[in-house]
């Protein structure tokens, strides 16, 4: 005659021999429910995905990045910055700095991160005289050879401060008759001379335009229309159009995707969000030989620039991009400006 302790043998049993074919039971004995146990995984087992089986930013360069030491709050440093970007397969990167020039810091970064192909510049803000071309002069002469671009005013520019009515006015490139100041023309000469990259900043669309017909005219043949879709600069496809038809390539930041009204960080909402189809339409609108892919990140709160890259080229693929148009955005195109 059996007993309870045998029935409880039996159910033991079963339900070894169940768990061992793949099934899980929920309940007590006498009340056990078979389930697959990929139901149960599937809704309380939730991790990131493994790592990608081909790396879509290997072998890549970014021509916008934001490192510490600086007097905004910066995530990673010259150096860590570099170390990351290295270990993620890329092959360069461009240091900017909204008041000091970067091509020491590009020499110092190369010494600790050897293999990663580092440049500087300097942004023609007030720090550093505003158009001045003897901050230009002496940010190229700086040891290595390493300062590659210079970038028209950013935050002090005209068209930035009276677009976010920060002040009264700002930097100005264009006298009260529309013509290039000449100032500008004699930094775009030294451009000219030493193949440097000039980027046009946050002037606005007209005055972008402007200082590309001016470096065109001066023998400038690296040109870049810098965050061309964002808020103070936001080209219309024709605008884009017609600076490539004068020789500037037009740069797309993987910040753009994260600004607007609901973004993560307060100051990012004053800007509007840049849509990765936005992006996606220009490229196949213009043409990918026309564009240059950075990142314009590495500010604190926001992801590495190394993780925005990887998230912004994942995202154009899927809005219809191709491989060999991000390679030709992303590493052929800039090369050419950086080391053609």
């Amino acid at each position: 005659m059996g007993c309870a302790h045998d029935g409880q043998q039996h159910d033991h049993a079963t339900r070894r021999a169940l768990l061992k074919a793949g099934v899980a039971i929920v309940g007590g004995a006498g009340l056990a429910t078979v389930v697959d146990p990929r139901e149960i995984f599937a809704q309380i087992r939730v991790f990131p995905p493994p790592p990608p089986a081909v790396n879509p930013i290997a072998g890549l360069m970014d021509t916008h990045v934001h490192a510490a030491p600086d007097v905004f709050g910066r995530s990673l440093d010259d150096e860590e910055v570099a170390a990351l970007y290295k270990e993620r397969g890329l092959d360069s990167l461009v240091l900017k700095n909204h008041v000091v020039q970067t091509a020491d810091r590009a020499w110092f970064a190369r010494k600790h991160v050897a293999g990663l192909k580092i440049f500087g510049g300097v942004v023609l803000n007030s720090p550093v005289g505003g158009i001045n071309p003897d901050a230009v002069n002496w940010m190229w002469r700086m040891q290595g050879g390493f300062g590659r671009v210079v970038w028209f005013p950013t935050f002090d520019a005209d068209n930035h401060v009276k677009h976010f009515k920060d002040a009264p006015e700002g930097i100005k490139v264009l006298d009260a008759d529309g013509q290039v100041l000449p100032a500008v023309r004699e930094v775009l000469k030294i451009c000219a001379q030493q193949k440097l990259v000039v980027q046009t900043g946050h002037l606005s669309t007209s005055e972008a335009l402007a200082v590309i017909e001016a470096g065109r005219d001066a023998g400038v043949d690296r040109m870049v229309v810098t965050h061309a879709q964002f808020e103070v600069v936001n080209m219309s496809f024709e605008q884009m159009k017609k600076a490539a038809s004068m020789g500037a390539k037009l740069e797309l930041c993987a910040m753009g995707p994260l600004m607007g009204p609901e973004a993560h960080l307060e100051w990012m909402r004053n800007w509007r969000r840049v849509k990765v189809e936005e992006t996606a339409a220009a490229v196949k609108e213009v043409g990918a030989q026309n564009f240059i892919l950075a990142t314009d990140l590495g500010q604190t709160g926001n992801p590495s620039p190394a993780d925005g890259l990887q998230l912004f080229v994942t995202d154009l693929m899927k809005a219809g991009l191709t491989k060999d148009q991000i390679t030709t955005m992303g590493r052929e195109v800039t090369g050419n400006l950086l080391m053609g």
